[in-house]
Parts: structure tokens; sequence; C-alpha cells
């Protein structure tokens, strides 16, 4: 029995030093005060999913505009040294530089050149003019940009969703430490109480073990919960783009909703994450009607200038060409026909993942209400019990003074007042936290 007993005190001392390194350790940490508002806008500077989500619609807009070509000319500039005694290409290189003579039409010099030097200087030059193919690809382009920028939208939602909710576990988590507190300045009040009228022979041994092993198990979870004030810190500081470390504080004050919101019943078409799908299926019709125009014949003006000479520097011979080019590709191996069908196939795609979406949504909007419908239905009966076990707890502890019960009736009274106290708590994020998803599941997009 005495083994047991020093066994015991040895872990309650245990815990009750490692919870107050823990404290310290915290107190040390660098922490920080921080409302839901400060987390929100740090989160929409800093955060990194958001980040990458604007390098996408900034993406997208670099796409789009390299889609003015179908509209710019297109300009090359070259210079060529060549020698050659190729028959064709030496009569061809004099003929460019204009120094034939009466000699090189010899058959001799004709068949058998000896080798040609020729130095070129070119300018080429095409413009796009009529190409109605790439015309809908460049709307498809910008439709893009649309589909970009409503994610981005979504993403911001999310995330602001995303740093209520943390904060609402941050408020949980003192809470949480703030029960257990209390829980453990009773119940070390009932183990000195107790531990004293042992000593005096009133009681036995096994309500002072009941009190320690009450004392050491509040201990361990108060460590625990001040380990989750930790962990829901680094998960904000992660959302606003911080690195981890930081202790926040919240400062806002833990409330709780009083009534269903006024809201709308049903999802809204122009959520951005809607509205994302509805240009990405506008820009593969652009797409379908791109390929489409292919079929189409296509008009393209063309040109270059050049000099010609027999030496390095020289620019002895010029000359130019210009022209218009009217193309039309007949039959390409059916591979644009094709190329549609897999298109619209992938159109019909995006618009029933579409319709899945809003389906799954509408889903999520009412379970939502009716959680949180439930959830204020609990609020009201958490505040009555709490009353209750708080009036239930005063009087055993009177009459656990008076000799009336043991130390087991007690410590189970206090735990079920912490229970209560706790599962209010819970009850209150689960409201907070559905409110937040409402809002957002409802949020339409801003033009």
């Amino acid at each position: 029995m005495n083994t047991t007993k020093y066994f015991v005190r040895l872990v309650m001392f245990l815990l009750m030093g490692t919870n107050g390194l823990l404290s310290i350790a915290l107190a040390q940490e660098n922490t920080r005060n921080i409302s839901v508002a400060e987390a929100v806008s740090a989160a929409l500077v800093n955060n990194k999913d958001l980040h990458q989500a604007l390098l996408d619609e900034r993406i997208a807009a670099s796409d789009y505009k390299q889609t003015q070509a179908i509209f710019l000319p297109q300009a090359d500039l070259s210079y060529t040294a060549m020698s050659t005694n190729n028959p064709l290409n030496a009569f061809g290189a004099k003929l460019q530089q204009r120094t034939s003579t009466q000699e090189d039409f010899n058959p001799v010099f004709l068949n058998h050149p000896s080798a040609t030097p020729d130095y070129m200087a070119r300018l080429e030059v095409l413009q796009p003019l009529i190409n109605m193919d790439m015309l809908y690809q460049r709307k498809g382009a910008e439709k893009q940009t649309e589909v970009y920028r409503y994610k981005t939208q979504h993403t911001k939602a999310y995330v602001t969703f995303e740093v209520q909710k943390a904060y609402l576990q941050l408020q949980l988590a003192y809470t949480a430490v703030s029960v257990l507190e209390d829980a453990l300045q009773i119940t070390r009040e009932i183990y000195t109480y107790t531990d004293n009228h042992f000593k005096q022979g009133l009681i036995q041994k096994s309500d002072v073990l009941n009190a320690q092993v009450q004392v050491a198990a509040l201990t361990s979870n108060l460590a625990k919960a001040n380990s989750n004030i930790r962990n829901a810190s680094d998960y904000l500081s992660l959302l606003m783009g911080e690195k981890p470390g930081t202790i926040y504080k919240a400062t806002d004050p833990v409330t709780a909703a009083g009534q269903l919101p006024d809201l709308p019943q049903n999802v809204t078409s122009s959520r951005a994450d809607f509205m994302a799908m509805e240009k990405a299926i506008e820009a593969s019709d652009l797409m379908i009607r791109s390929n489409k125009m292919s079929y189409l014949p296509k008009l393209n003006a063309f040109g270059n200038y050049q000099y010609n000479d027999h030496r390095l520097t020289g620019f002895g011979a010029n000359a130019y060409l210009v022209g218009v080019q009217l193309s039309w590709n007949i039959f390409n191996g059916n591979r644009t026909k094709n190329m549609i069908t897999t298109q619209k196939l992938q159109r019909d795609k995006l618009t029933t993942q579409l319709a899945v979406q809003k389906g799954q949504s509408q889903l999520e909007l009412d379970k939502a209400y009716r959680d949180l419908a439930d959830a204020l239905s609990e609020t009201g009966r958490g505040n009555a019990a709490i009353e209750q076990a708080s009036e239930a707890l005063r009087i055993l502890q009177n009459r656990y003074e008076q000799g009336l019960i043991n130390t087991s009736d007690v410590l189970l009274a206090q735990t079920q007042l912490s229970q209560q106290r706790f599962s209010l708590a819970q009850t209150q994020f689960t409201a907070n936290v559905t409110l937040a998803y409402l809002q957002f599941l409802t949020t339409a997009t801003s033009k």
C-alpha cells in the first residue's frame, strides 16, 4: 500500500511539473493577440494557396496575350554565308548577286563551276489576314482568364472560411484549458480536504487515492489542452502564410449563434466555383467552333527583302518578294473531325460535373441548416445542464463535508460538470463553424 501511495504521488508530481513547465514555455514563447478580422486579412495577403490561384490567373492572362499574334506581323532577320560548286546554286547565286557575265553561260563553266561564295542578308515578314479558327481560339483563351478569376474568388472565400474555423478551434482550445483549470482547482481542494481527514482517521485511504488519480488525470488532460493551443496556433500561422511557433491569443469573445441566419435556402448559380465551371464550358464551346472554322480557307500575306553579295560585308544586290497566300486544308485524315468529337464529349462531361457539383452543394447546404438547428437546440439544453450540474456539485460538496457521502460521489459530480461545460463549448463551436460554412456555401461571386 505504501508503494502504491508513493507511486501515485510521484505520477502527480511529474504531471504537475510537466504542466507547469509547459505553461512557462508558453509564456516565454512568442505570443500574439489576434482577432478573426486580422487573421482573415493576413491570410488574404499571404496565404500560399491563394498565391497559387493568383499565379494561375496571371498565367491565363499571359496565355491570352499570346493570341495577339493572330493580328500582329512576324518578322525574321537573318544573315547567311555559304559557298557552293553545285551548278544550279552557283549560277543562281551569281544571278542574285547580279554579277553574271557572258562567260558564265559557257557550258563548261555552267556544268563545272568553281566554288562560288554568297552572302545574303534577309528580312522576312508574315502578316496574318483572315484566320477564323485563330479568332475563336483567342475568344476561348479570354474565357480561360475568366475561369481562373472566378477560381481565385472561390479560393478567397474558402481561405476565409478556413481561417474562421481555425480561429474557432483556437477559442475552443482556450475554453478547454479554462474548464480543466477550474476542474483541477476544485479537485485539488477536494484532495486537500480528503487528505487532511484521512490523516485524522476520519475517512478511508481509498478516498485519498481516488482524489489523487483524479488530480493526475486532470493534470494530464490540461497538458494536452495546452498542446492543442499550440496546434491551433500553428495551423492559423499556416493559413496566414507565417512561420509556426507563435502562440495566438483570441481577442474576440466566444459567442454562439442565437437563431437560424437569414441566408438563401438554395445554392446560388452565381457562386464563384459554379461560374468558373460555366466559363470553362463556354471556353470548350469556343474551341469546338475554332476547330470547325479550321475547315475554312486561310488568307495571309508575306514578303521578304534581301541583299546578296560575293563579299562578306557587301550589300551589292537587293531584291524583294511580296504576295498573298490563300490556303485551304481540304482533308487531314479526319483528325479535325475526331478532335471536335472529343471536345464535345469533354464539354458534356463538364456540364455533368457542374450539375453534380450543384446537387452536392445543395445537399451540404440542407445538412448544414439541420446541423445548425440541432446545435442551437443543444445550446439551450447545455446551459440548463450546466446549471443543474453546478447545483448538484454544490449539494454533494456540502454533504461530503458533513460525511454523508464518499469521495467518489463528489469527484463524479465534478467530472460531470466539467463534461457539461466542455460539451457546451463544443456545441457552440459546431454552431459557429456551421454558420461560417453556410455563409461560404451561399456566397455569390463579385462581378
